[in-house]
């Protein structure tokens, strides 16, 4: 065997830490909406500020050496588009309960329709497992499943979120009630963009 330039034994780099599931306090940092062609999302980005996770994912991103690293402190809602079919009920119910759960953790907060004023307020955000697929490979990371009220969090009311395996494959969970109306998982567009 003949030996290459640059040969180093190196011990493997660990995988990203994952946030447990379960419940936890967060601040949002920032909401906006965003557009696309079947509809838009309001994107929240928050970090944790109670526990032993505060700072989860500012410490992530920091200790990200990786040229497109994203944020990943997010939780992606469907805006509504008011055109009376069944789905849109559904992203109706989610959207009214995040934002009943804004509401309900910041003392005279009220939902005003203007996306800025979410940013510096306090929510409870509730993780939960969900299956990836990339180039043909698989694995489970968490995401934030729904946004709940601070004190639901803090005096541990909420139930665990089933997990969310790939479409089309079949796998079994123990945990308390399935889905959401939030979008599919989209890590964000790389840099900080409350920090521009």
């Amino acid at each position: 065997m003949i030996a290459y330039k640059d040969y180093k034994a190196e011990k493997p780099t660990a995988g990203k830490e994952q946030l447990p599931t379960g419940g936890y306090v967060a601040k949002i940092l920032e909401a906006k909406e965003v557009p696309y062609s079947w509809g838009n999302v309001l994107v929240v980005s928050f970090d944790i500020t109670e526990g032993e996770h505060k700072d989860f994912f500012n410490k992530d991103y920091v200790a990200n050496t990786n040229e497109d690293k994203k944020w990943r402190g997010t939780c992606r809602l469907n805006v509504p588009k008011d055109d009376g079919t069944e789905q849109d009920g559904w992203t109706k119910n989610t959207f009214n309960n995040a934002m009943y759960a804004i509401e309900a953790s910041n003392k005279g907060y009220t939902w005003n329709w203007d996306e800025k004023t979410l940013k510096g307020k306090t929510i409870g955000v509730l993780f939960r497992n969900f299956e990836w697929e990339m180039n043909g490979k698989t694995g489970w990371s968490t995401e934030c499943g729904m946004l709940l009220a601070v004190d639901d969090v803090r005096n541990s009311k909420y139930k665990p979120m089933k997990d969310k395996p790939l479409k089309n494959k079949a796998t079994h969970s123990d945990s308390a009630f399935s889905g959401s109306a939030f979008s599919e998982l989209d890590n964000g567009d790389g840099d900080l963009p409350w920090s521009k």
